[in-house]
């Protein structure tokens, strides 16, 4: 029993000493980056250790919001760029009516037309002048 007891001291002690040594050699820090910069630790990902990182968190945290703000006001352009598309189109069709009208306008008021309605309603005093209109010319004093 013995034997058996100093195995288990024994086995503490070894556990003991190896916990000792993976305290001595563990720290939370990362290590210091070599100052070679090679492709094999930049595709490592060495230069986003935490010390790098924790030094220029603000820089990333404005890139994110100028990304954002960016996105936002794009949206918002495309937005404002369809209505407008939009209001052009419903211009368009206002101003082809509009002439529409005018054109129509323009027939029904041509004097042969007014002529014609004349000729065709014979109860109406209106008729077309025989003489042609006078010019009445007022002295200036």
């Amino acid at each position: 029993m013995a034997t058996e007891e100093e195995k288990k001291i024994a086995e503490e002690e070894k556990l003991k000493e190896t916990l000792q040594i993976i305290k001595e050699t563990a720290s939370e820090e990362d290590p210091k980056p070599s100052q070679q910069l090679t492709l094999r630790s930049i595709l490592g990902g060495d230069l986003l250790t935490t010390q790098r990182v924790r030094s220029q968190i603000w820089l990333f945290v404005m890139i994110v919001a100028f990304t954002i703000v960016y996105v936002a006001f794009r949206y918002q352009c495309q937005q404002d760029m369809i209505r407008i598309d939009k209001l052009e189109n419903q211009l368009k069709d206002a101003k082809f009516k509009a002439l529409s009208s005018s054109s129509t306008l323009t027939e029904k008021c041509r004097e042969s037309h007014v002529l014609d309605i004349l000729k065709q309603n014979k109860d109406s005093l209106l008729h077309q002048a025989d003489q042609p209109p006078y010019i009445i010319e007022v002295p200036e004093e």
